[in-house]
């Protein structure tokens, strides 16, 4: 009989995909969560894992081999309790991973404030398209490959966070790796919840230039401040920094002002330009940074530039849902101010005047304690109108936060006022965006059917 994990929290994206390794490796895998929404949900129900909703102690009878405990998870949670009074084995997410599956693998970790999922996912398909078939585990569904997660030869490509590991380990996930291959996006203040400062978050990143090989590759943000003041406490492999500044060891060049064709550069010479269906100056980094961490692991750096043609994307990251009514509908999992102004000014390049109206859904930890209010407003002028859905845990002024959009941003507490507002002024040609972290009330879709009916 198979080995039996059980799995709290499996619908978070990093555990769904844990579950998800490990049901093909052979186990046996259960899992549950307080809530489930697409895509992960899908995906484990078609691998024939069973769910449980909520947190009963009773799922944990009979008693599985092991439970793999989700870092959303803490004391006082019933089946947590449950765990520590019966004595049943029990090991993060992130340690599991590291010491069961990455082991003996040459691994390329994908780090940083924003754009781990788009670059990790970048990265998985050139090594692919390469002929390198890579495994990889990742906070999102690349529609290259249509699951989060799989097993594959020597490569894996892991999106690496720096969220806490578990309530019983609090170091960063991404230090129980050992990563060959890394690549540091960017660093910015965020998760407020468990951080207290930037430096604390420079910290963990330290601790993860400790744990790379010298004969290992670091490729690193040449722009970015914060991660230079890591490598500065120390950095014993390789290094390579990637930006679009003509020094850099990989430039990217934006050939259209909407970066819909890049040329890249290595050590100020040429490589190979490529044509693609994205846009905004923050993909063409992440690109830069991905065909950089391939060409490490061995790929010809023409082939790597070549396959971001064939890449397509992410649910979620400005995903088109399609064209309804001649009016065009995004999901974006936005998250923090500097995504939203990045993601929002990538697009506005690319559509020119039409208008574009965005929902917003403030989700995270960090964005629900106020941290980034006073960047939220600014973040969002691209737009033309904005509509920010708030809740009883907002304990700041989201008009005052919307002030520097100059009456064009409106505030509402429920899912159903926002869809009908937004219903009512879309017309076509318009660019509609739905950014939220999490399912939204599934508004996205409901817009969607409204649109269609």
């Amino acid at each position: 009989m198979s080995k039996h994990i059980h799995i709290l929290g499996i619908c978070g994206t990093f555990m769904g995909g844990v579950a998800l390794l490990a049901r093909r490796a052979g186990f046996k895998v259960t899992g549950s969560d307080r809530n489930t929404y697409p895509p992960m949900s899908t995906q484990l129900e078609a691998e024939g894992i069973e769910l449980t909703e909520g947190w009963d102690p009773a799922q944990l009878d009979p008693a599985p081999d092991l439970v793999v405990v989700g870092n959303a998870l803490s004391r006082g949670n019933p089946a947590v309790e449950a765990v520590l009074n019966r004595g049943l084995n029990y090991v993060s997410g992130p340690r599991w991973l590291g010491e069961n599956l990455l082991r003996g693998k040459t691994v390329l970790a994908v780090t940083g404030t924003h754009g781990k999922t788009t670059t990790s996912s970048m990265l998985a398909w050139i090594l692919e398209a390469t002929g390198r078939a890579p495994g990889f585990l990742i906070g999102g569904v690349p529609r290259n490959f249509g699951v989060s997660a799989r097993d594959g030869e020597q490569l894996f490509v892991v999106e690496a966070d720096e969220y806490d590991t578990a309530f019983f380990d609090k170091r960063a996930k991404f230090v129980h790796y050992r990563p060959r291959i890394v690549v540091l996006n960017n660093l910015e203040y965020d998760h407020a919840d468990i951080y207290p400062d930037v430096d604390a978050i420079r910290t963990q990143f330290h601790h993860l230039v400790r744990t790379i090989p010298g004969e290992g590759t670091i490729l690193s943000n040449g722009a970015d401040p914060q991660l230079e003041t890591v490598l500065k406490q120390g950095c014993w492999s390789r290094l390579e920094r990637f930006s679009t500044a003509e020094d850099a060891d990989w430039r990217v060049r934006l050939m259209e002002s909407d970066g819909s064709r890049l040329a890249f550069y290595r050590g100020g010479e040429p490589v190979a330009e490529v044509s693609w269906d994205h846009c905004g100056e923050h993909n063409a980094l992440n690109a830069c940074s991905a065909v950089g961490a391939a060409v490490a692991a061995g790929v010809d750096p023409s082939e790597a530039v070549a396959a971001l043609a064939g890449f397509r994307g992410v649910k979620r990251r400005l995903e088109s849902l399609g064209v309804f009514d001649e009016i065009t509908v995004y999901d974006d999992f936005a998250h923090h101010p500097t995504a939203i102004r990045m993601t929002l000014s990538g697009l506005r390049r690319r559509v020119g005047n039409a208008r574009i109206l965005v929902g917003l859904e403030p989700r995270s930890n960090t964005m629900r304690a106020g941290v980034h209010a006073d960047r939220l407003g600014p973040s969002l002028i691209a737009a033309d109108r904005v509509w920010l859905l708030t809740g009883d845990d907002i304990d700041w002024d989201p008009q005052e936060a919307l002030a520097p959009l100059e009456g064009r941003g409106r505030v509402v507490t429920r899912t159903g006022d926002l869809l009908k507002q937004m219903l009512e002024e879309a017309r076509p040609g318009d660019h509609v965006v739905f950014m939220s972290n999490g399912g939204f009330d599934a508004a996205p879709r409901r817009f969607t059917e409204e649109l269609s009916g």
